[in-house]
């Protein structure tokens, strides 16, 4: 690169020529919050960070310190700025309204805090996953029906990945760019421009500790992904770390799929619909792949539930629209017999 971009930089300098500067500013506080965070991730061996905190999150899964210090700051950096009429955590049962005397804004934030939290004791690379709708109820401060929308509605979405360095990656519906924290700058710098999937995958994403648990379609998609039974996938090696964010990132970067099924016994899969699912799938298409619950779009569904969970096959479209086909049975494919 010719020359030195800030996050800063590059956010004014998309934005279009009608922008208040409302929107801009919002997505520079949640980089404000990535550095805070960042900064105590970093430092999480050396202070009383790391651990459980106590606490169960309303999905019933235990909080890790981090997790619980990582909701807090983005909630302080954002709740009185003016920008956000009702944000939403995975990490709390309810929506969090703004609260008075602060403005009431245009726009609903959507986070997971800290994905991968059961990783943080084990130093693996753990990420934040936000997204960005506008209001929909202007006569309140801040509704569930404001919260509830369809990931096709999202203005912008995005995730941090908190690893050997920090990197921030988001879209606003123009293209997937990354930045990456300069720790001696304290800013993150514009590092990836123009970000897309690679056609030829190189990695397949998918705990198979659990290939019991799949349905026999999801099972044949496996195999075929694996090259077995005269297979005519692509040549991929098997890549799971068990922290969404790093293992899309990942797959963002050389081209492949994630998948977390249905199981026998947890039929809607794992994947939080709302927090990631719905931001990730916003910003895969905006970098040439396609995101599905393995019978339709994930920007299609309509959220019922604050925290409803769905099964999650993300990655370049040709490997997802293979996974639908197997879901659906619909033709026969290599390996079926």
């Amino acid at each position: 690169m010719s020359k030195i971009v800030t996050i800063e930089r590059f956010i004014l300098d998309h934005q279009p020529d009608y922008a208040r500067g409302e929107f801009t500013n919002l997505l520079y506080d949640i980089a404000l919050a990535a550095k805070v965070i960042a900064h105590k991730t970093n430092r999480a061996g050396l202070v009383d960070i790391l651990g459980r905190a106590g606490a169960t999150n309303i999905q019933g899964e235990v909080q890790q310190k981090l997790d619980v210090f990582a909701d807090d700051i983005i909630f302080r950096i954002c709740d009185h700025t003016g920008r956000l009429c009702v944000m939403a955590s995975e990490e709390r049962e309810e929506i969090i309204p703004i609260p008075e005397p602060y403005k009431k804004g245009s726009y609903v934030l959507v986070y997971d805090p800290l994905d991968g939290s059961s990783n943080i004791d084990v130093n693996v690379s753990i990420g934040t996953i936000f997204g960005i709708y506008r209001c929909r109820n202007w006569e309140h401060r801040g509704q569930l029906e404001d919260v509830l929308q369809s990931a096709r509605n999202l203005v912008a979405a995005g995730y941090v990945l908190y690893g050997s360095s920090t990197m921030l990656v988001y879209t606003t519906g123009q293209g997937v760019h990354g930045f990456t924290l300069d720790p001696e700058l304290g800013e993150f710098l514009l590092s990836h421009e123009g970000m897309h999937l690679p056609e030829v995958p190189a990695y397949y994403s998918v705990n198979s500790a659990y290939f019991e648990r799949w349905s026999p379609q999801v099972q044949k998609y496996v195999l075929w992904l694996q090259g077995r039974e005269h297979s005519d996938a692509p040549k991929m090696s098997s890549r799971y770390i068990g922290s969404l964010v790093a293992d899309f990132h990942r797959n963002l970067m050389r081209g492949g799929i994630f998948c977390y099924p249905p199981e026998k016994d947890k039929p809607q899969g794992k994947i939080r619909l709302l927090y990631e699912a719905g931001p990730l799938a916003y910003l895969v298409e905006q970098a040439g792949g396609y995101a599905s619950d393995g019978r339709q779009s994930i920007l299609d569904i309509e959220p019922t539930q604050l925290h409803q969970r769905t099964p999650f096959f993300i990655g370049n479209r040709s490997l997802v629209y293979r996974a639908e086909r197997f879901i659906e049975q619909e033709i026969d494919l290599p390996g079926d017999g």
